[in-house]
């Protein structure tokens, strides 16, 4: 593997979410550890699952890996970090400063914003650490999905320069106060990032077009920011050798290869390996050695048979349920790479189709809605909230507010705290407001960012709710938060999609308990792409489809309270007609 030549001190695989960043990272860390290389790998993403695909529980703290010598793993814990912050600068003033002001404290610092720059001042102490790297010869980082991984790498810089010209007011007062010492550490940590004999970038991709295009783009904005030298892994394409005498693989096979022909050409100079995909479920150490060493794989030759396909509740039969009194909020949530985007999609096209108006929109920066629909629909309207479209919104509201009553002086300042880190979560909170409100009068079917990203935003909507509660704790005035909202199942049905697999489907379940300890209970499940439902004759699919089996009961017996699986298609759901058949179990 190309990758893997001359591996510098730091890996950092990122990529489109569910493309296979972690099981490449594990897979990497243990090839590297089994050449008697001291190896630590780490996950900064808010969900991670690298302790489910090693099989143990790892945690917030370096923790030795068992059966593998030379490999220890940590998970970066944002919401464990974000009370160890908070306790670092709330504690020394409990008891010396009023109780009032101790509670406003709290308060600035409960947000979303609090919560990625802990996480983050975890992240740079590991890049700077240097204890952590004598001790170590190699650090993997199995990073977030895009946007948040390009947060996460600007966010050095960003803060450094953010401090050294004395920035900040109301909107970061509480984040940045515990930040004012660590200004060494995060230059180092820019020098680090920097440097490509120190670091290098992994990305991961599908031979699909969309993560092929998500990929481009992360190439162009990391080049943008100092990454130069950057490698491609294109994971799990189907060999040729499978698309003998089965039309659903031949299918496969060719809508893979087109993408592969049509690959932006920004990514043609990168050093590119291509990673077959596999019979089994990259969960274990013995699958994840075999994952980068083909010859632990075994007899491939031994011949699957059939998959029995059980009777499953269709797509259709949720969306009859939804339809009540003709409105409502519907969110698709779940892991990046599930098909969150094409499933809300086929809701909201078989809900207009019904008659109902549908305002379809998506919070996720990498999300397709336009490509994925494909045309046009009475009674149906798209909109997507651009992170960048809405902060550059608020901060126009805020200054035209504001600016008539402030000098010279006064309109400066303003102006530095609206270009302030925290500035976008309040902008996209508000756009996310203003979206569900009119979940009262039509349906509205939001595609949901993947799942870190959309419990940071549940995060800061908490963080809403509890400031109003708070200030209107001594009246009569009644109100409704958009928290009470979500919390309503009358006004809000959450969908859980997830895929037949075992690290997925665990996701799952821990964005459902995610949920319900933020009083929201999920409506039902969607397996998405499901193999067995779509009754493949490659051997290879075949075993892929009876692994599946066991994971559609567990989400049938101990998951969800409703539920429904769309088989794999043999073409690409894109565009209005090709959704409609992920309605009826169609392929």
């Amino acid at each position: 593997m190309l990758f893997l030549t001359k591996p510098p001190k730091f890996l950092f695989f990122t990529g489109k979410g569910g493309v296979g960043k972690t099981s490449l990272a594990c897979a990497t860390a243990i090839n590297l550890a089994d050449q008697k290389q001291r190896v630590l790998i780490v996950s900064t993403d808010p969900a991670s699952n690298v302790g489910q695909v090693f099989g143990i529980q790892i945690g917030n703290t370096i923790t030795p890996v068992p059966d593998v010598a030379y490999l220890s793993a940590m998970e970066i814990d944002p919401q464990a970090a974000a009370q160890v912050y908070r306790n670092r600068i709330v504690e020394p003033v409990r008891g010396v400063l009023p109780d009032a002001v101790v509670k406003s404290i709290e308060e600035q610092l409960s947000g979303a914003c609090t919560t990625e720059i802990a996480a983050f001042d975890e992240f740079t102490d590991l890049l700077t650490n240097p204890s952590i790297l004598k001790d170590f010869d190699h650090i993997i980082f199995d990073t977030a999905p895009t946007g948040h991984t390009i947060r996460m790498l600007q966010l050095p810089g960003a803060w450094s320069g953010f401090l050294e010209e004395g920035k900040g007011d109301a909107s970061c007062l509480g984040p940045l106060a515990g930040l004012e010492k660590q200004r060494e550490q995060y230059h180092a940590a820019v020098d680090a990032l920097s440097d490509p004999l120190r670091t290098r970038m992994v990305l991961v991709a599908r031979a699909q077009s969309a993560t092929l295009r998500e990929a481009a783009r992360t190439h162009e904005e990391l080049a943008d920011i100092g990454f130069k030298h950057q490698y491609l892994v294109i994971n799990g394409v189907l060999p040729d050798s499978e698309v003998k005498e089965d039309i659903l693989a031949a299918a496969v096979w060719k809508r893979e290869q087109a993408a592969l022909s049509a690959m932006p050409t920004i990514l043609s100079g990168a050093p590119t390996d291509y990673v077959p995909l596999q019979a089994f479920n990259l969960v274990g150490l013995p699958a994840l050695r075999a994952l980068l060493t083909p010859e632990n794989l075994g007899d491939k030759s031994i011949e699957t048979p059939s998959v029995e396909i059980p009777a499953v509740p269709s797509l259709s039969n949720l969306v009859g349920s939804l339809v009540g009194s003709g409105h409502g909020l519907i969110m698709t949530m779940g892991k990046g790479g599930v098909g969150k985007t094409t499933v809300a999609a086929a809701i909201a096209v078989e809900l207009a189709n019904l008659g109902h108006l549908v305002h379809l929109t998506t919070s996720d920066p990498a999300a397709h809605l336009i490509e994925t629909l494909d045309g046009t629909l009475e009674n149906l309207t798209v909109s997507r909230i651009d992170p960048l479209v809405e902060t550059e919104r608020y901060r126009d509201e805020v200054m035209k507010s504001k600016d008539k009553n402030l000098d010279e002086q006064g309109r400066a300042l303003l102006e530095e705290d609206l270009r302030s880190p925290c500035t976008e979560e309040i902008a996209v909170f508000q756009a996310f407001s203003r979206i569900i409100r009119e979940a009262g009068k039509k349906f509205v079917v939001m595609d949901t960012a993947p799942t870190g990203h959309t419990l940071l935003l549940l995060d800061a909507t908490g963080a809403y709710h509890r400031e109003i509660e708070r200030q209107m704790a001594n009246t009569s005035v009644h109100f409704t938060t958009p928290m009470m909202q979500l919390q309503d199942p009358s006004q809000t049905k959450v969908v859980i999609i997830t895929l037949a697999e075992t690290t997925p489907v665990l996701e799952a379940a821990g964005l459902q308990e995610d949920l319900r300890r933020a009083g929201i209970e999920p409506w039902a499940w969607i397996i998405n792409n499901s193999l067995a439902m779509a009754n493949p004759q490659s051997n290879l699919l075949r075993q892929r489809a009876r692994n599946e089996l066991a994971q559609i009961n567990d989400v049938a017996t101990k998951y969800a309270p409703r539920w429904a699986v769309i088989p794999l298609q043999a073409e690409e759901p894109v565009g209005l007609e090709r959704l409609k058949k992920l309605l009826h179990n169609a392929k």
